[in-house]
């Protein structure tokens, strides 16, 4: 196995989904912490100057909600909305993605074995290095979630958490970016 900590320069976020209607469908991480969560990467998405890509389903009416927590820590983004259960199956998601030109992939969203796992794939399959943020993600069932999860990872895709994340992104923690990644750490345990 080789390994090489988070390099932030090359990095970018994907959040799916993570939108009123859906967000409340996943069992198997509760809601609370899953915010908790989401809001602890976008922080270190911006603490890092990592790329950031919002992706949502159609939602009531059209429009889709997205949670408060992440323009929360990096102000107001565009959202791509798809008609696809892949990130990477409708063209202007999947332009966004390869316009931000940077190879390892975060992902976070709802449902783990929807759009998490039909992107991860994806993306592996086109030579993304990727990553899925597990306490930022949510599953419809404990058992369907497990069978994505093992699927992914027999597919060479990583599973991670934003404690782990912020870890190696602080690197000498008594540093500035440093100390403010731990300072997530410990919001998000």
């Amino acid at each position: 196995m080789n390994y090489a900590p988070i390099d932030p320069s090359g990095t970018m976020v994907l959040f799916a989904d993570l939108q009123s209607g859906i967000v409340e469908l996943g069992v198997t991480n509760e809601l609370a912490l899953l915010r908790r969560a989401v809001a602890g990467l976008a922080k270190l998405a911006k603490l890092f100057d990592m790329a950031t890509i919002v992706t949502t389903a159609p939602g009531e009416g059209g429009e889709a909600v997205v949670i408060s927590e992440i323009a929360a820590a990096l102000g107001p983004l565009p959202q791509h909305m798809r008609k696809t259960t892949d990130a990477f199956t409708d063209a202007a998601s999947r332009a966004a993605i390869l316009a931000v030109n940077r190879r390892t992939l975060l992902i976070s969203g709802v449902a783990t074995e929807i759009i998490v796992q039909h992107s991860a794939l994806s993306a592996a399959a086109q030579g993304f290095d990727v990553q899925i943020v597990l306490d930022a993600c949510g599953g419809l069932s404990r058992r369907t979630e497990d069978a994505a999860l093992r699927r992914l990872v027999q597919a060479g895709i990583v599973t991670t958490s934003v404690a782990s994340i912020a870890g190696q992104l602080a690197g000498d923690f008594t540093q500035p970016n440093g100390g403010q990644a731990l300072e997530v750490l410990y919001e998000v345990v």
